[in-house]
């Protein structure tokens, strides 16, 4: 599936003058996204108002360096886990100094997939002020379609929980 880049550039426009009206900023850490809900945020002219870093950690020493994973939660849980991305997304808005966070980690495929995590799989983690959320979605279609689909379900998500 999809998704017209016109309804990411929407969602992110939207998202913006929430964060604005808030008087909030928000930090992305992502894996299998490979920066592409960093890149939908900052394609909106003014968006330095509000964002103002974002990481791909796409390797697990990476997670550990620069999101503060702990290595007993990747060898407990694996990278794509519930657990990584509470810390993921936890350890990103600490460094950015951001009240709104958004972490992803999943299986674009077409390979990686295990008998319990599938290609298309993707854990999400959102962190507005002390709160965390979570949600867990596999996604149909091929790489690009299914990170697309996840970078439009991060956008949507975080809107309605801000």
């Amino acid at each position: 599936m999809q998704i017209p880049w016109s309804s990411i550039q929407s969602l992110s426009t939207r998202l913006g003058k929430k964060l604005i009206e808030n008087n909030q900023t928000i930090t992305t850490v992502e894996s299998c996204t490979g920066g592409g809900i960093a890149y939908a945020i900052t394609e909106i002219a003014g968006s330095s108002a509000y964002f103002n870093q974002g990481l791909v950690t796409y390797a697990n020493d990476t997670k550990q360096k620069l999101a503060q994973v702990k290595a007993q939660t990747l060898e407990q849980n694996g990278a794509v886990s519930q657990a990584t991305v509470a810390e993921m997304v936890t350890g990103a808005c600490l460094s950015a100094g951001a009240q709104v966070g958004i972490a992803t980690s999943g299986i674009a495929g077409p390979g990686g997939a295990t008998a319990t995590k599938p290609v298309g799989l993707v854990h999400f983690a959102f962190k507005v002020g002390e709160e965390l959320h979570f949600a867990e979605r596999v996604f149909k279609g091929d790489r690009a379609s299914v990170r697309n689909q996840a970078i439009e379900f991060a956008l949507k998500s975080i809107i309605e929980l801000i």
